[in-house]
Protein backbone atom coordinates (compact mmCIF):
# COMPACT_ATOMS: atom_id res chain seq x y z
CA UNK A 1 0.00 0.00 0.00
CA UNK A 2 1.51 3.33 -1.12
CA UNK A 3 1.09 6.81 0.25
CA UNK A 4 -0.93 9.51 -1.49
CA UNK A 5 -0.62 13.30 -1.35
CA UNK A 6 -2.54 15.28 -3.91
CA UNK A 7 -5.41 17.57 -4.77
CA UNK A 8 -9.03 16.53 -5.04
CA UNK A 9 -11.28 18.59 -7.32
CA UNK A 10 -14.82 19.43 -6.19
CA UNK A 11 -17.35 20.72 -8.74
CA UNK A 12 -19.38 23.50 -7.09
CA UNK A 13 -22.45 24.75 -9.00
CA UNK A 14 -23.27 28.42 -8.54
CA UNK A 15 -25.63 30.88 -10.16
CA UNK A 16 -23.48 33.41 -12.06
CA UNK A 17 -26.41 35.56 -13.24
CA UNK A 18 -30.10 34.94 -12.62
CA UNK A 19 -31.05 31.70 -14.36
CA UNK A 20 -27.49 30.83 -15.48
CA UNK A 21 -25.58 28.19 -13.52
CA UNK A 22 -21.94 27.27 -13.97
CA UNK A 23 -19.57 24.83 -12.33
CA UNK A 24 -16.49 26.06 -10.52
CA UNK A 25 -13.75 23.64 -9.52
CA UNK A 26 -12.35 23.95 -5.99
CA UNK A 27 -9.25 21.89 -5.20
CA UNK A 28 -8.42 20.67 -1.70
CA UNK A 29 -5.19 18.93 -0.68
CA UNK A 30 -5.52 15.54 1.01
CA UNK A 31 -3.13 12.91 2.34
CA UNK A 32 -3.90 9.22 2.35
CA UNK A 33 -3.07 5.83 0.89
CA UNK A 34 -3.36 4.06 -2.46
CA UNK A 35 -5.09 0.70 -1.95
CA UNK A 36 -5.27 -0.74 -5.41
CA UNK A 37 -3.27 0.31 -8.45
CA UNK A 38 -4.58 -1.42 -11.60
CA UNK A 39 -4.86 -0.16 -15.17
CA UNK A 40 -6.36 -1.57 -18.35
CA UNK A 41 -6.71 -0.50 -21.97
CA UNK A 42 -10.14 -0.18 -23.55
CA UNK A 43 -10.92 0.21 -27.21
CA UNK A 44 -12.09 3.77 -27.72
CA UNK A 45 -13.64 5.58 -30.62
CA UNK A 46 -10.30 7.05 -31.62
CA UNK A 47 -7.15 5.56 -33.06
CA UNK A 48 -5.54 4.85 -29.69
CA UNK A 49 -6.89 2.81 -26.80
CA UNK A 50 -8.21 4.60 -23.71
CA UNK A 51 -6.45 4.05 -20.39
CA UNK A 52 -8.84 3.16 -17.57
CA UNK A 53 -7.78 2.52 -13.99
CA UNK A 54 -9.32 0.86 -10.97
CA UNK A 55 -7.15 2.63 -8.43
CA UNK A 56 -8.52 3.33 -4.99
CA UNK A 57 -7.37 6.22 -2.84
CA UNK A 58 -8.34 6.42 0.81
CA UNK A 59 -7.97 9.55 2.94
CA UNK A 60 -9.11 10.77 6.35
CA UNK A 61 -12.14 12.99 5.84
CA UNK A 62 -12.35 16.52 7.11
CA UNK A 63 -15.54 18.55 7.65
CA UNK A 64 -15.47 19.91 4.06
CA UNK A 65 -15.01 16.50 2.41
CA UNK A 66 -17.57 14.89 4.73
CA UNK A 67 -20.31 17.29 3.57
CA UNK A 68 -19.23 17.59 -0.09
CA UNK A 69 -17.99 14.10 -0.99
CA UNK A 70 -20.73 13.81 -3.62
CA UNK A 71 -19.23 16.78 -5.50
CA UNK A 72 -15.79 15.20 -6.01
CA UNK A 73 -14.98 15.20 -9.74
CA UNK A 74 -11.33 14.20 -9.99
CA UNK A 75 -8.12 13.43 -8.13
CA UNK A 76 -4.57 14.29 -9.15
CA UNK A 77 -2.39 11.19 -9.30
CA UNK A 78 1.04 10.88 -10.96
CA UNK A 79 0.63 14.24 -12.71
CA UNK A 80 -2.77 13.47 -14.25
CA UNK A 81 -6.32 14.31 -13.25
CA UNK A 82 -8.38 11.08 -12.98
CA UNK A 83 -12.20 10.92 -12.94
CA UNK A 84 -13.80 9.68 -9.76
CA UNK A 85 -16.17 6.82 -10.57
CA UNK A 86 -17.08 6.01 -6.97
CA UNK A 87 -16.82 7.88 -3.65
CA UNK A 88 -17.54 5.84 -0.55
CA UNK A 89 -17.75 7.23 2.98
CA UNK A 90 -16.47 4.73 5.52
CA UNK A 91 -16.11 7.00 8.50
CA UNK A 92 -13.57 8.38 9.26
CA UNK A 93 -12.22 7.71 5.74
CA UNK A 94 -13.41 8.47 2.23
CA UNK A 95 -12.47 5.94 -0.42
CA UNK A 96 -12.29 7.12 -4.04
CA UNK A 97 -12.20 4.84 -7.07
CA UNK A 98 -10.46 6.40 -10.07
CA UNK A 99 -11.55 5.69 -13.63
CA UNK A 100 -10.34 7.26 -16.87
CA UNK A 101 -8.55 10.53 -17.49
CA UNK A 102 -10.57 13.63 -16.52
CA UNK A 103 -10.85 15.74 -19.68
CA UNK A 104 -13.23 18.51 -18.65
CA UNK A 105 -12.14 22.07 -19.08
CA UNK A 106 -10.34 23.38 -15.99
CA UNK A 107 -11.84 26.65 -14.74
Amino acid sequence: MGKYAGNIGYGINSETVPGVWSETIVEKRVYGEVFKNVRRLENGEGLNNDIVTSMQISFISNPYSQVNFHLIKYAWYLGTRWKITDASVEYPRIILTLGGVYNAKQT
